[in-house]
């Protein structure tokens, strides 16, 4: 009787977990696995390894496709790519069964990044008046809070998951304004931080330590009922962005603007890469070219040639 693909799909994810994948990805894997079971089950089909095959798959990303955007079905693909090739290493398939699924092409659209007035607009959301020192104040702890996350994010290009992990104890070097960060794979690295940022997370810290949750935990960032989550950044976001009137705010969209910006005031390629926790030069081409088109227009708008005859 062959095996429902459910019962394989934990064992998959507790070979992850072993592997030391990311808690992001060990989701993203999962979403596929299980999105593919919704589509067999739909299909009135079982949810075997049977039904794992190079047709099935292809006809679940079809129909994937009408729904959703190609991003999405590359991850969703991904994710079935790398179960199928641990089914194989586990003997539990002989060939892996997204041999001959292509790779949908990447549709080469601009990445919106963050405009510096959009960027003020929002460290304006965060400002509040003045507490007592020793005085919890909901409405100062949020806004300070709130600032060291939208300046980490900007001045450092972390991933929502780095930020929400970082702790006092182990993470801040604030004499040197240095982060000490835990990447994917658990990869740890050294990522620099400017004057005003360090001054946040220094007004940050003053009103956190009177926060009802302070003692409970080494966690930076702290929300009503604990450690702030990277759902709770998230919401935190959306409404400062309905507030300050920045659409579509998300975490990814400061990652895209550090990386625009630091190319856009000519830092170096390899420092870039250093400095954001990429390992191979494809990552780099990815966040190169979503803000090249803005790249070339701040370029054209500088040099003014139009303007010279």
């Amino acid at each position: 009787m062959s095996p429902e693909i459910s019962d394989l799909a934990a064992s998959f994810r507790r070979h992850l977990r072993a592997a030391g994948k990311a808690d992001r990805t060990l989701t993203l894997y999962g979403q596929s696995i299980r999105f593919f079971c919704d589509w067999l089950a739909a299909q009135g089909r079982p949810t075997t390894l049977d039904q794992l095959h190079r047709h099935a798959v292809s006809a679940w990303l079809a129909d994937l496709s009408e729904r959703v955007d190609v991003e999405t079905v590359r991850t969703r693909l991904r994710g079935m790519r790398r179960f199928a090739r641990w089914l194989v290493a586990e003997g539990e398939l002989d060939k892996a069964p997204t041999e001959g699924v292509e790779m949908p092409a990447r549709l080469d659209k601009p990445v919106r990044v963050l405009t510096d007035e959009e960027l003020i607009r929002l460290l304006k959301q965060c400002a509040v008046a003045r507490g007592r020192a020793g005085v919890f104040d909901r409405r100062i702890f949020d806004g300070r809070r709130d600032e060291v996350i939208i300046r980490l994010l900007t001045d450092c290009g972390l991933r929502v998951s780095e930020l929400v992990s970082l702790t006092v104890a182990d993470s801040l070097n604030l004499d040197q304004e240095l982060l000490y960060v835990t990447g994917k794979g658990s990869r740890p690295r050294i990522v620099p931080y400017g004057a005003r940022t360090g001054q946040a997370i220094d007004r940050y810290l003053r009103v956190r330590s009177a926060h009802p949750y302070a003692g409970r935990g080494d966690k930076l960032l702290l929300g009503e009922r604990g450690p702030l989550s990277a759902d709770g950044v998230r919401w935190r976001l959306e409404l400062l962005g309905r507030a300050a009137q920045v659409p579509d705010l998300h975490p990814h969209a400061f990652r895209h603007t550090f990386a625009h910006r630091w190319l856009a005031n000519g830092g170096q390629e390899r420092d870039l890469m250093q400095l954001a926790g990429w390992r191979s030069d494809a990552m780099l081409s990815v966040y190169a070219r979503s803000t090249a088109v803005a790249r070339a227009q701040d370029s054209h708008r500088r040099l003014a040639l139009g303007d010279l005859i």
